[in-house]
């Protein structure tokens, strides 16, 4: 089974699993593992790694619209190298402090590779959940597309640096928080804007119409791909972006758009509407539900 099925078989036993985060009696809970072979590509600095794999656990409260409040992180290797782990100590700290978290510790253990399992908190009574969106809301996302994307190459191609600074997103806490008030559906992008799409529309029985001009695709994927396909494709289906994918009442998303209106500490980009059937589409055209897999 691959993540989704395994998760549909998990909803059996537990109830429903679908959500970014789990809220219990107000407090948000979320768990994620990341490994060497599959998350750090070659390059990847510890404290890279602490800020990246803390951070996305903290994407997930601000997917559902929570004040983040504390992470903790389980650390694996092969040996315990002393600054290595101070730098991951440093990033995972580094990245808590950005969106007004502390980290707070974990646990150390031997593997056979580079291991991370992390779990934040946050805190919040209205979470905003994934089964919301309504035909004639706006779709919106947060930041910009195929950073990742454009990091992984950087990578390949040595140039670690640039490669590291692109890997280190900032969890979009502030923002979830700013817009939770008039989100009506919302998650974050870990697996791509065309899953996560598809993720929204299964669970709000609904459709999305996005168009493609409108995606924010960030710059530094132009720099990588050698065409416009593949800028898009890199931009849609890669994932590991960590920004909000969200719907907001039509007449809301101008309001959410000016930030005199309503502060958001980063910027927003209305990308299409919901329809009421759950075809999604891309500039018309039906968007494979494509993207990052577990």
């Amino acid at each position: 089974m691959d993540e989704r099925a395994a998760l549909a078989l998990l909803e059996t036993e537990l109830g429903p699993a679908g959500d970014d985060a789990a809220v219990v009696d107000g407090q948000v809970m979320t768990t994620d593992m990341l490994h060497e072979t599959t998350d750090f590509p070659g390059g990847t600095t510890r404290y890279t790694a602490g800020w990246r794999s803390v951070g996305a656990s903290l994407s997930d409260v601000a997917a559902m619209g929570a004040e983040a409040t504390a992470a903790v992180a389980a650390y694996a290797a092969p040996a315990f190298d002393r600054e290595e782990l101070a730098a991951f100590v440093r990033g995972a700290s580094d990245v808590c402090e950005a969106v007004g978290a502390k980290y707070v510790g974990g646990d150390l253990d031997d593997h056979t590779e580079f291991t991370v399992a992390t779990t934040a908190l946050g805190r919040t009574d209205d979470p905003v959940l994934r089964s919301g969106a309504q035909p004639g809301d706006a779709v919106c996302v947060t930041g910009t597309l195929g950073r990742s994307a454009a990091a992984l190459e950087l990578f390949e191609r040595g140039e670690l640096e640039r490669a590291n600074e692109l890997f280190r997103f900032e969890p979009r806490v502030a923002a979830g928080r700013a817009v939770a008030d008039h989100a009506t559906a919302m998650m974050d992008s870990s697996d791509g804007l065309a899953r996560s799409l598809h993720q929204l529309a299964e669970a709000s029985g609904c459709g999305f119409a996005v168009e493609s001009e409108r995606l924010p695709i960030d710059g530094a994927v132009r720099e990588v791909a050698d065409d416009e396909a593949t800028v898009l494709e890199l931009a849609t289906t890669f994932g590991e972006d960590f920004e909000l994918v969200f719907t907001v009442p039509e007449d809301a998303a101008a309001a959410i758009a000016d930030a005199t209106a309503v502060p958001v500490p980063t910027p927003i980009t209305v990308i299409g509407s919901v329809l009421e059937s759950g075809e999604v589409t891309l500039d018309g055209e039906k968007l494979a539900d494509q993207g990052y897999t577990h």
